[in-house]
């Protein structure tokens, strides 16, 4: 079962977590304003096979995750398409805009589970 940690800028990251746990993942959402500065602490705490970042840009939690911990990391994403590929790459922490809805988070646990054989 991956684990998925969250961390999104407003606080929120709700929705990507009913996809991901639809999906049969375990989904992790960090609490609180500035979530995706602490991404990369908490997937090292709870040693999540993936992260995701979400903020205007997509890159200022995936950057910090990468440069604290040596996570592979992709930012600037727009589309469930560019997370997929990520993952099929071998990414470990994806950095979206701002893109909270259950349909991301379903797919990219499907995306993980088909590469891995989960």
């Amino acid at each position: 079962m991956v684990k998925v940690v969250i961390g999104d800028r407003m606080g929120k990251g709700q929705n990507i977590a009913k996809g991901i746990e639809a999906a049969g993942g375990v989904a992790i959402v960090i609490p609180g304003m500035a979530a995706d500065m602490r991404l990369g602490d908490v997937m090292n705490r709870e040693q999540a096979e993936l992260g995701l970042s979400f903020c205007g840009s997509g890159g200022a939690g995936a950057l910090t995750a990468a440069n604290k911990y040596k996570y592979t990391e992709r930012h600037g994403m727009r589309s469930v398409q560019e997370g997929i590929t990520a993952i099929n790459d071998g990414i470990k922490v994806l950095g979206f805009g701002f893109m909270d809805t259950e349909e991301l988070g379903r797919s990219l646990v499907e995306a993980y589970n088909k590469k891995f054989g989960v």
